[in-house]
């Protein structure tokens, strides 16, 4: 793949951006980039620091370095949980970036209003439970038993209500962050903060902990599909863009599971009601396939070779910054690309 004609004008649309009074521009935009482990970005700076440095890496990165010090965004500002900012490098895991970082390139690049970066990603967290919607409902009253009977194992004080208010903690927690972000604008853009906002997308990167369980797998599809309802319902905005990065894990010939689950992830798009407002993006033609060769060979025994190359496993792309930076780009892309066809 040539990441380097991907970010071409990326580099130029930067340094170009508009800079216009906050009279003549319109509200913030918004964007929610939600998830797990894989939104919140496993790829680490210090991987990214030695990249820039490479002749066959640093252009893929130069748009975000000047003088030898990363740059910072002033227009485009990132909120995740209790880091808040210009956004620049570092807003992924604590020393790492996810697909912010880019995605906040191609979105700042194109508007001349402000852009607002809302992440709110943890790891670990499954959509069949943790970020289960309301009009989901709760599994069945033998499923609940069942995890109850489970959980008893470890807690034996544990209570049905208890499972059954888990269900739904992650949505939950991610509304009261969106929320609050929003109602505590000021804070993030002090003198634009009187133009208002508009929530202009929503980016779900997530799966990993579907795709381990059958009955999870199972439900994806009609699980997510609540999951874009409610979102759009309970952030009043019906028509919000909704894009999915579809799994990506081992690249575009992975196993069977991976490839029931990214299937349930499209079947998503087959209803009517998401084809003209909601995208799926491939993040498996961003397999950084270096890093993946180190890995397989056994990247402990080639330790120096590792370090230049991934950061993580691979469940996490491999810590590869080339990799993030990738789906970043796509993901902003898509979500304009269906800005664009809402306003046709």
């Amino acid at each position: 793949m040539n990441y380097l004609r991907m970010f071409a004008l990326s580099l130029f649309a930067f340094a170009i951006a508009p800079v216009l009074g906050s009279e003549e521009l319109g509200p913030i935009k918004v964007y929610i980039l939600a998830g797990q482990s894989n939104m919140e970005g496993k790829a680490k700076v210090s991987l990214l620091d030695y990249q820039i440095e490479q002749p066959a890496t640093r252009e893929l990165f130069q748009h975000w370095r000047r003088d030898g010090k990363w740059l910072e965004r002033d227009d485009v500002r990132i909120k995740f949980f209790d880091r808040a900012g210009p956004l620049t490098v570092g807003y992924g895991s604590p020393k790492c970036i996810g697909p912010e970082l880019e995605f906040g390139t191609v979105v700042g690049n194109h508007f001349s209003e402000p852009v607002l970066l809302i992440k709110t990603a943890w790891g670990g967290r499954s959509l069949y439970r943790d970020f289960r919607s309301p009009s989901a409902g709760l599994p069945t009253d033998e499923v609940l038993q069942k995890i109850l009977a489970q959980q008893q194992k470890k807690t034996p004080a544990a209570t049905l209500a208890e499972i059954k208010i888990s269900f739904g903690n992650s949505y939950r927690a991610m509304l009261a962050e969106v929320k609050q972000t929003l109602a505590d604008l000021p804070a993030h853009f002090p003198a634009d903060a009187k133009q208002g906002y508009e929530v202009a997308g929503f980016i779900w990167f997530q799966g990993w902990n579907d795709m381990i369980n059958a009955e999870y797998t199972a439900e994806y599809s009609t699980n997510l599909q609540h999951f874009i309802r409610d979102v759009r319902k309970d952030l009043n905005v019906p028509q919000l863009p909704f894009v999915i990065g579809q799994m990506g894990v081992d690249g575009v010939n992975p196993s069977v599971g991976v490839q029931k689950f990214k299937a349930a992830q499209a079947k998503v798009l087959d209803s009517p009601e998401f084809k003209s407002n909601a995208a799926l993006v491939k993040t498996d033609v961003y397999w950084d396939q270096d890093a993946a060769a180190v890995f397989k060979k056994g990247w402990k025994e080639h330790v120096a070779e590792w370090n230049k190359v991934g950061s993580d496993f691979p469940f996490h792309y491999l810590g590869s910054p080339k990799t993030m930076l990738g789906i970043g780009h796509a993901f902003g892309e898509a979500a304009l690309q269906l800005r664009e066809s809402a306003n046709k």
